[in-house]
């Protein structure tokens, strides 16, 4: 059986007062159910001896008040702190990767202490489906581990003073389970362990299939991973299931034990109260509290292996977290200096059995605005993509510097405003302030009731299409690249924001290389250069 990782107080110390609370409710409702039980064995014998049942029936039902409200509340203690810690781990994770992407958790990194390969698939795994695991861990274990670490002790103590026989049974018994749960819980952890690695080299096979898709399908291997990940998801589907069936035997194993154990009781406790060696008041305490001090050891093995994920994916959370710092890299203050052209000669991109996306297209383009016009699927946002180093052509060559590209669905992350604006720089709030007013959408931040500091979710949940494609252009605006590519800018705006974009675009265009895919003629008169994509077969107007 593991127990709770003392890493947990210590990296996240915002957990500890709410632990400690959980902790004392836990006592609280262990105490309840040991006395709840004693109040239903005297209530029982005092209808056998037929005094009064007035006081018996109401102890009961107070203590079962009680038990009820300290049950209820340790139930949302528990999914608070649940939440508190998936939620703090989740963002502490993300943090890390994006100020070390080629650490532990970035696409270079190595293994860990249990031999996992960390990198962007393990990221991804541990920051989705591991954190959600952590959740049902501190939800469900810890106060199974903290009813059992209460109840038992109460019960045993109330024996020695109702039977002291029954008490020394329970005594010899009880430590056998955590026993035989600490030996099972071994092979569980390994198990488990295995279970993750598989699910590791899944997410990252998979990933890594992903990003490279539109290569595999330009060489027509595409079809061919399917029988990679096949094979990697059968292993993961054999290591889940070899986990499950561990767990569902070791469970079987301690209520079998358990049972056993309270029989003992129950059987010497029925002889004794035949020959008359003993009570039927303090028989009926111990056999009412006997399966107490069993029950919240049985509850921990069986949490445990439910919540089983959740222990080992907080260990390897915690050993990123846990790893060296890394330095932060200086951002440039100053926008730099050098070349700023984008020259493309002849170049061609064609997917897999079909027609060319761009064929034999040459484009030079210097500081100013270059607009990009040309029917739907004529291919202007694989040129961008192609500039912005994200594509490789064919044939023919693309030379062009670092670029900042706006998509027509720009990236937000879930966070604050100012995150989204500080994502790739470090503004100081004046210049993230400028940059919102640049785009128009200083007013709308300023309204909002925390301002700069308002959540926004993932992707850009929360806010407007128009608002996300000028949040995305603000963001641009603060680049130090020296290249500007923009998507379809003003497809989600009115005609008054399309005004300042477009001169925002032009502003811009005199200090950097603009280039602009559009359908508005305003903007093509606007600009230094036009380039008027060919129509090709598919295309639409």
């Amino acid at each position: 059986m593991k127990p709770v990782d003392p890493r947990l107080l210590r990296e996240l110390p915002a957990v500890r007062l709410p632990l400690l609370q959980l902790a004392i409710m836990g006592a609280v409702a262990g105490v309840a159910t040991v006395t709840t039980a004693v109040a239903l064995a005297v209530l029982v014998d005092d209808v056998v001896s037929g005094t009064g049942l007035r006081s018996g029936l109401l102890a009961l039902a107070v203590l079962t008040l009680v038990r009820a409200a300290a049950a209820y509340d340790v139930e949302q203690r528990a999914a608070a702190v649940g939440h508190l810690v998936s939620s703090t781990l989740r963002r502490r994770l993300l943090g890390r990767h994006l100020a070390d992407p080629t650490g532990p958790t970035g696409p270079t990194g190595t293994r860990d202490t249990s031999g996992v390969v960390q990198g962007e698939g393990t990221m991804t795994t541990l920051g989705t489906q591991g954190c959600t695991s952590v959740e049902t861990y501190v939800t469900r274990f810890l106060p199974a581990l903290l009813q059992a670490g209460t109840v038992p002790a109460v019960a045993i103590v109330t024996l020695v003073v109702v039977d002291w026989r029954s008490a020394a049974i329970v005594l010899l018994t009880v430590p056998l389970l955590p026993v035989f749960a600490a030996l099972i819980g071994r092979s569980t952890e390994e198990a488990t362990r295995r279970r993750w690695t598989a699910m590791h080299d899944l997410s990252g096979h998979f990933l890594d299939v992903v990003r490279g898709l539109p290569t595999l399908v330009s060489y027509g291997r595409a079809r061919r991973q399917a029988a990679s990940i096949a094979a990697v998801s059968e292993r993961h589907r054999v290591e889940t299931m070899a986990t499950l069936r561990l767990a569902f035997l070791s469970s079987t194993a301690l209520e079998l034990l358990a049972t056993l154990s309270v029989a003992l009781v129950a059987v010497t406790v029925g002889i004794r109260l035949a020959a008359g060696d003993l009570g039927l008041r303090a028989a009926l305490i111990a056999i009412v509290l006997a399966p107490e001090a069993y029950w919240p050891i049985r509850r921990v093995g069986a949490e445990f292996h439910a919540a089983a994920d959740g222990a080992q994916a907080l260990g390897s959370i915690l050993d990123v977290l846990a790893a060296p710092a890394p330095i932060p890299a200086m951002t440039p203050t100053t926008t730099p200096t050098g070349p700023s052209e984008v020259v493309l000669e002849d170049v061609t991109l064609a997917y897999a059995g079909e027609p060319p996306v761009l064929e034999h297209l040459s484009l030079r383009a210097g500081s100013g605005l270059t607009v990009v016009t040309g029917p739907s699927g004529c291919g202007k946002t694989t040129l961008l993509e192609l500039i912005a180093d994200l594509r490789r052509p064919e044939s023919g060559t693309v030379t062009a510097p670092p670029a900042h590209l706006v998509s027509q669905r720009p990236v937000l992350i879930s966070g604050s405003v100012r995150d989204n604006l500080r994502l790739g720089n470090a503004a100081t709030d004046a210049e993230l302030w400028a940059a919102l007013r640049d785009v128009g959408l200083d007013g709308v931040v300023a309204a909002l009731p925390a301002g700069m500091d308002e959540p926004v979710g993932d992707d850009g949940f929360g806010l407007s299409a128009g608002q996300r494609a000028r949040l995305g252009l603000a963001r641009a605006v603060l680049s130090a690249a020296r290249v500007l590519l923009v998507d379809e800018p003003t497809a989600h705006l009115d005609e008054a924001n399309v005004e300042v974009v477009h001169a925002l675009l032009t502003r811009i265009a005199g200090e950097r290389v603009v280039i602009a895919v559009t359908h508005r003629p305003e903007l093509v008169l606007l600009a230094d250069r036009h380039l008027a994509m060919p129509v090709r077969a598919g295309a639409s107007s």
